[in-house]
């Protein structure tokens, strides 16, 4: 394949089609990280707020490594994969204490940074630092395999790994920056995973899927995953017209704020886990539903109740728990999972157990 030629179409459809966003208009590599860790696992329409709220109120390094973990996670609430941001402010910290405050800038020391894998430094070294490092992600893989006509297994490490240096390979002697953005672009809006459009392809004369009609078979990703299923009593209790909650402070959901649930077949076996654990007398009123959500490797099946704390809230407050306002439950950052739960639980339940 003519390299060359490929870069040349590529890059010229890139600056005509292109799309507009926010992060693309910044050469400041903590902007480019903050949009490459919240564009993982999610949609960039979805992104789009949630990156211009973030660094409206983060807008540097430093303001992030000093930030409350509450605010960072109210900032993050909704995203999902909240593992992603804790390891972003590790991240700033370490930047703050090693380099002096300064975003590193190459892609060597740029991997070594806590929650940034391959793709993540490949992306911020090239467009922030003009590095010859080609970004490798479901997109990449999608075009190269129909590109070569391969039909590697895209889902293995072997394949992503023999993928990077044909990136490597084609990234070569152009903008880099110019280059990874056309890239993921042509695998967003033209090479689809499914109905691609080839005729408004701009490499359409050097894909040899396109020669051979197999475009319509590419990639091949056979993944073996499997996911668990767990099923909880999640009761929303109050005390009053405030709630009870609890920080997660490790697991799954660490440092984000929830509702109290077990896995336990019944109401009165959730009130006798949670005097165990607590100390405290609970009443579970009523049936709500049953809330599924789903994780990227476990699906949780949560039987909403609604409930009331039967002890007084100055023993509650001796425990050192603490009960929450419904404003004050708007600023917490709380799971989507416990967010679903919220709104099941606002339109019912009028009267019962004190809720209204």
């Amino acid at each position: 394949m003519n390299i060359q030629h490929f870069q040349k179409n590529l890059i010229t459809w890139y600056k005509n089609k292109g799309r507009d966003l926010p992060w693309r208009h910044t050469k400041d590599p903590y902007a480019i990280w903050v949009s490459e860790i919240m564009l993982q696992q999610t949609q960039v329409d979805t992104v789009k707020p949630y990156y211009v709220r973030f660094l409206e109120t983060l807008p540097d390094i430093k303001s992030l490594a000093l930030a409350d973990d509450d605010l960072v996670f109210k900032l993050w609430e909704g995203l999902g994969y909240y593992r992603r941001v804790r390891h972003m402010k590790e991240a700033a910290q370490t930047i703050i204490e090693n380099y002096d405050g300064h975003f590193p800038d190459t892609y060597d020391q740029i991997i070594k940074l806590k929650g940034i894998g391959n793709y993540t430094a490949s992306a911020i070294s090239s467009i922030a630092f003009g590095q010859e490092k080609g970004v490798i992600d479901g997109n990449t893989l999608r075009i190269l395999s129909r590109i070569y006509n391969r039909q590697d297994n895209i889902a293995l490490e072997k394949t992503k790994k023999n993928y990077q240096i044909l990136m490597d390979e084609l990234i070569h002697g152009c903008d880099p920056s110019l280059f990874n953005q056309a890239m993921m672009d042509l695998g967003a809006m033209i090479c689809t995973p499914k109905h691609p459009d080839c005729t408004n392809c701009p490499v359409q004369n050097l894909c040899e899927a396109y020669r051979a009609d197999t475009t319509a078979i590419l990639p091949v990703k056979i993944k073996n995953t499997s996911k668990s299923d767990i099923y909880y009593i999640t009761a929303i209790l109050k005390k009053g017209d405030k709630y009870f909650l609890i920080k997660n402070e490790e697991g799954l959901l660490q440092n984000l704020y929830g509702f109290v649930q077990y896995e336990v077949e019944s109401p009165i076996s959730f009130e006798e886990h949670f005097y165990d654990q607590y100390g405290l007398s609970v009443r579970l009123c009523e049936y709500i539903k049953e809330i599924k959500h789903v994780f990227s490797h476990r699906i949780w099946h949560m039987s909403v109740y609604l409930g009331e704390i039967t002890d007084p809230e100055e023993k509650i407050l001796s425990e050192n728990y603490t009960l929450y306002s419904q404003d004050e439950l708007t600023l917490l950052p709380i799971s989507t999972a416990h967010r679903k739960a919220i709104g099941a639980a606002g339109a019912i339940g009028d009267g019962v157990c004190g809720f209204s």
